[in-house]
């Protein structure tokens, strides 16, 4: 299926990377197969899927889970109709060849939050290894001297704000008239301050072109897996919008929670 939201990651990061969809991988890329279309893409494009202790299927997003897994490289609703006709418990029952399979009715909202927390962690990284940006000014004098390798905008943020970095990310690179611009994320600044532990975090940019790469990876499996339409969460959507004051974003910041990851940890 197209996903525009694939087209949409085409940073001068993206050159560097391998194993993007629609891109012919390395060699040394370890291959997974997708167990619901038979696609074969490198590890890092796919989402593995394990079992837990009880025979649950649950997302292993950072493919850390002991035993054996299986791998699907579809979006949400794909993955929603494959359980509707029964498809995924078939597919997970050839690949785990154990014994009796529960698919949680919320897999796919789960495995979204799992990769949404990755991304949110991805940044969290990159923003206390010094290589990430906040700010509108910093960001654009960034952007401008060609030093930024990513831009990316909260969903709340407003158009002429975008508008302003991402002419300023085309001068940096010489890319005058061409269509590269930041990317939107489908999250909106109260969610990006908590994932950094800063305030107000409208605007982010990567001034080192293996951080921006490293940012790209989960991002796309991220927003391949939403899909053109993505679903967003009540939370999320009450912030969105010209509405949104100020002052939500300096809500007090508080750790992250946990993601579905952790449920497998121990098996």
């Amino acid at each position: 299926m197209r996903n525009p939201h694939d087209e949409a990651l085409g940073s001068p990061a993206s050159s560097d990377r391998r194993g993007k969809r629609g891109t012919a991988p390395a060699a040394d890329d370890p291959l997974r197969k997708c167990i619901l279309t038979g696609d074969r893409a490198p590890r890092e494009a796919l989402v593995r899927l394990a079992l837990s202790p009880d025979g649950a299927v649950l997302p292993d997003v950072r493919a850390k889970a002991p035993g054996r897994g299986a791998w699907i490289g579809v979006t949400r609703a794909e993955l929603e109709a494959a359980i509707k006709k029964g498809k995924l418990k078939g597919a997970l029952a050839r690949a785990f060849k154990t014994g009796p399979i529960a698919v949680p009715d919320d897999l796919p909202e789960r495995l979204a939050k799992a990769l949404e927390r990755a991304t949110l962690d991805r940044l969290g990284l990159e923003s206390r290894s010094g290589t990430l940006l906040t700010g509108s000014e910093k960001i654009e004098t960034a952007a401008r001297s060609g030093q930024l390798h990513l831009l990316l905008h909260a969903s709340d943020a407003g158009t002429d704000g975008n508008r302003k970095l991402d002419q300023a990310w085309r001068v940096g690179r010489d890319a005058e008239g061409s269509d590269l611009r930041g990317l939107v994320l489908p999250v909106p600044r109260t969610i990006l301050a908590v994932a950094l532990g800063r305030q107000n975090v409208v605007h982010i940019g990567l001034t080192e072109r293996n951080a921006a790469a490293r940012v790209e990876e989960a991002l796309h499996r991220w927003l391949h897996f939403l899909g053109p339409d993505p679903i967003l969460s009540p939370c999320e959507t009450a912030s969105q919008g010209a509405s949104a004051s100020p002052h939500d974003a300096e809500a007090e910041i508080s750790g992250p929670e946990p993601d579905a990851d952790t449920t497998l940890r121990g098996i």
